[in-house]
């Protein structure tokens, strides 16, 4: 196993215990004397990032929707292309049932992925998919807000050369913004489409 695999097992691990022990609204009452938790994962927030039509958006222009975001970059050389895939053609399988989901991919590569670079990526996989980038801050401030983990890795043969390893999760979100489930990059098209059934329905 290599250096980029263990990190990225390593990363996966960080987000499983993140979304585990993130803070929860509302109040723990004792119930018998045991604690119960009660409310939702405090993942996701308000951002403020750049399109791959150059608009600036906020997390305002999606409320009344579902989104389905992603984390990467474009020169992601495997999970990236793989999720991306997954995502459109799940979203194609179920049609008319998720006109009202839209799909993300925030990169953790703001400085190459412009959003002229962005949107010739994501016309690759469905012309439904919003790139989303923005300055090195306003990408680190949204990664936060959602519990992703990310580190640049530079090349040890071309030091102006880098990857990045990042933690790969889908994000169901609400249509007031709040998550609605996690699903593992790891499902397949079928996995994928019947979970969001099972979340939407």
């Amino acid at each position: 196993m290599n250096r980029t695999t263990l990190a990225l097992a390593f990363a996966g691990l960080l987000t499983g215990v993140a979304l585990g022990f993130v803070a929860l609204k509302g109040p723990s009452p004792s119930v018998d004397g045991q604690a119960t938790v009660t409310g939702r994962p405090m993942v996701g927030g308000p951002f403020s990032l750049i399109d791959n039509t150059g608009k600036r958006v906020t997390d305002k222009d999606y409320l009344g929707r579902y989104m389905l975001v992603f984390f990467g970059y474009t020169n992601c050389p495997d999970i990236c292309p793989a999720g991306l895939q997954v995502m459109s053609a799940a979203l194609d399988k179920l049609g008319k049932r998720v006109d009202d989901v839209v799909p993300i991919f925030i990169t953790l590569d703001p400085a190459q992925d412009t959003p002229e670079k962005m949107a010739t990526y994501v016309k690759a996989f469905s012309p439904r998919l919003v790139g989303l980038t923005g300055s090195e801050s306003e990408i680190a401030a949204t990664a936060k807000a959602y519990r992703v983990y990310y580190q640049k890795v530079p090349d040890d043969k071309d030091p102006k050369s880098y990857t990045i390893d990042h933690s790969a999760i889908f994000y169901l979100m609400a249509k007031d913004g709040t998550l609605l489930a996690p699903i593992p990059h790891t499902n397949d098209v079928d996995q994928l489409a019947a979970a969001l059934e099972r979340a939407l329905s």
